[in-house]
This record gives C-alpha cells, sequence and structure tokens, in this order.
C-alpha cells in the first residue's frame, strides 16, 4: 500500500531531524530523483518537519521582534514550499494514472491525493511528538495519561486517513475517480496581486 511507504518514510524523516534537532540544519535526501515519489514524500516531509519547529520557536513570549519578524519570512517561504512540494507529489500521481480512463459515473474527490499525503505527514509529526509528551519522565502522571489518551486518537486517526487516501488510489486507478488539480493561487506572495506589495514597486 502506497501509504504504509509513505508513514514509514515520514517517521525516519522525522527521527533524523531530531538526532541534531535544530532548524538550520543542513538537509540531505535519502533518496535520489530516480526514485522518484520517495524522493518527494521525504522532501515534503522535511518541510513540515521544519516547519513544525519554526511554529514552536516564535511562539516563544520573549523572542526578539526582529528575530520574529525573519522567522516570519521563513515560516512564509516555508509554507510556499510545503505548497510546491504538494503540487510535485499530485503531479506525479498524475502521470502515473494518466492513460486511466474515468468511468462514465466517475467522480471527483473532496481533495487530491497530495493534500492527503500532506496531512498524514503533519499527522505523524502530531504522533512523535504527543508519544514524547506521553513518555516524558519530567511530566505529572495526569499530563502523560492525558497525553497517551490523545495519543491513542491520532494513532487510529493515521488507520483513518491512511485507508481513505490507499482507497482514494485505488479508485482512480479503477476509474471510479478522476483526479481534477487546481494549482494554489496565493495572491500574499505576489507583487501584483498584493496591494501592499504593488505599491512598494
Amino acid at each position: 500500500m502506497f501509504t504504509s511507504k509513505a508513514n514509514k518514510i515520514f517517521q525516519d524523516v522525522i527521527e533524523k531531524y531530531h538526532i541534531i534537532n535544530t532548524v538550520d540544519q543542513p538537509f540531505e535526501n535519502e533518496y535520489t530523483e530516480s526514485d522518484l515519489l520517495e524522493h518527494l514524500l521525504y522532501r515534503k516531509c522535511w518541510i513540515d518537519t521544519v516547519q513544525w519547529h519554526y511554529e514552536d520557536i516564535i511562539r516563544d513570549p520573549q523572542i526578539d521582534p526582529v528575530a520574529a519578524l525573519t522567522l516570519k519570512r521563513q515560516i512564509d517561504a516555508s509554507n510556499q514550499d510545503r505548497t510546491d512540494m504538494v503540487e510535485y507529489i499530485d503531479s506525479y500521481f498524475l502521470e502515473k494514472y494518466n492513460e486511466v480512463s474515468p468511468k462514465k459515473d466517475a467522480t471527483i474527490n473532496t481533495e487530491s491525493p497530495a493534500w492527503g499525503v500532506d496531512r498524514l505527514s503533519i499527522l505523524a509529526l502530531k504522533i512523535y511528538h504527543m508519544n514524547e509528551e506521553a513518555t516524558r519522565k519530567d511530566a505529572s502522571d495526569s499530563h502523560r495519561e492525558a497525553c497517551q489518551k490523545k495519543l491513542d486518537i491520532l494513532l487510529e486517526q493515521r488507520v483513518d486517513l491512511s485507508t481513505a487516501i490507499d482507497t482514494l488510489l485505488s479508485d482512480i486507478e479503477k476509474g471510479d475517480k478522476y483526479m481534477k488539480v487546481y494549482k494554489q493561487m496565493k495572491m500574499y506572495n505576489d507583487d501584483e496581486l498584493n496591494p501592499v506589495l504593488r505599491s512598494q514597486k
């Protein structure tokens, strides 16, 4: 199943990140572009993992305002990278199923396969960090118990989401569903579409 591979890669990425555990560590993809899908999944989860920790840092109430602004720009850039990677993954699936002829009664899904993958990657991060809290030795018993209950729900959610993604891909392959991808038309990064940026040209 596709998601078995994806979840394994996401776990590997998150564990690799936490060896050094800093947002500015160098990135090295474990897969070459000849293994395109694995390459994209690995890169996607690395972006998500770094951004997860950006979001932790920027919530520090003592953060220097100048540093916070710099970090906000990094988060914006990371969000754009995240969106780009989703579109690359969807392009992979579009190419893979290019020759499938949808059935006359085929339907479209509410989200593309890659946006499901995006949620799965974020879920892997939630599971990793909730497990840390559920097993944190310096936390109270009540804290660990509460986090374990949340972890159990997240694990169940991963099973459900994985099943849904695998079912969607199977339905696309059989022609019961069809893919229709809309590129993200974000306006705030475009100096022609954002009035603040446009006024400074």
